[in-house]
């Protein structure tokens, strides 16, 4: 199915940098390895960690802190001339092209959640992709107090272990796949960032089943099949690298709306269907 995005939105596209198979395979190893060390980082703080709070409001914990070292270490010990782009401590080292920018960079959140895990909730993230020419070709979301896990890479589809997931394929026509479609969505005060109010009051009349099912949760939710579509609004870049690559992959739309020279950035994602359907609730700019 071709749709067309809103005005302001583009297509989320595998893209065409250049990298071998076997180095993504070879990659994507490395990233499920940084995923389990940063687990052993952060479960054992869980529910027992204090917080703090960066200069731009936003909670930290040590266990945020902890495990970004492990997967810094983890990538920088398999890839040296990798650069990494994580939440916590900003970007670092990477072998530059022409124009002075890193061919490969990897973008962490080894906490994508913070408030959730702070509080004990177990719907907290960690986040690992990696771009090549600023083109995302790997993801990984990793629950780890559910001990659950997706990853994927370019062209090679999305897996939870050894079984493939995919997104939901919505079972109503499109006139009414929002009726009977379970929708996620961030906080709204993202979407009064965003601009997006509109969008968030129309999802809330047409859509029953609307669940503020939020961060990376939400996205593994949608990749997954579990969910049918989310819209997520006001992110950052590590927050959105993932789904940017793994929506394709299984088998899924994602629109994206970058803001702020790209600093924050906008996805309405899911299945074709539902995604479609939302866009039509998007008041012209």
């Amino acid at each position: 199915m071709t749709i067309d995005p809103p005005e302001g939105f583009a297509v989320a596209r595998p893209g065409s940098a250049e990298i071998t198979d076997s180095d993504l395979r070879a990659a994507l190893s490395v990233a499920h390895r940084a995923c389990d060390r940063a687990r052993e980082q952060i479960l054992p703080r869980y529910r027992r960690v204090a917080v703090d709070h960066k200069r731009d409001g936003s909670p930290v914990t040590e266990a945020d802190l902890a495990a970004e070292r492990a997967i810094r270490d983890t990538i920088q010990d398999a890839f040296p001339g990798d650069a990494i782009l994580g939440e916590e401590f900003g970007e670092t080292g990477g072998t530059t092209d022409d124009r002075g920018a890193p061919r490969r960079r990897w973008v962490v959140d080894p906490i994508d959640g913070t408030i959730a895990f702070s509080r004990g909730i177990p719907l907290f993230t960690t986040l690992i992709a990696l771009l090549v020419d600023d083109e995302p070709v790997l993801g990984v979301i990793d629950l780890p107090a559910v001990d659950d896990r997706i990853g994927g890479i370019r062209g090679g589809g999305v897996w939870r272990g050894e079984e493939r997931v995919r997104v939901a394929t919505a079972a109503s026509a499109a006139e009414h796949a929002l009726r009977d479609a379970l929708v996620c969505h961030g906080d709204l005060f993202c979407f009064e960032r965003a601009g997006l109010r509109s969008l968030y009051d129309a999802m809330s009349h047409a859509i029953p089943k609307l669940r503020g099912y939020t961060d990376a949760f939400g996205h593994l939710l949608v990749l997954s099949g579990a969910a049918d579509a989310m819209v997520d609004c006001d992110l950052n870049p590590w927050d959105a690298a993932v789904t940017r690559v793994l929506a394709a992959e299984a088998g899924g739309v994602c629109w994206v709306r970058e803001r702020e020279g790209g600093r924050k950035l906008d996805l309405i994602f899911g299945g074709a269907t539902c995604v479609q359907a939302i866009g039509k609730l998007v008041a012209p700019v």
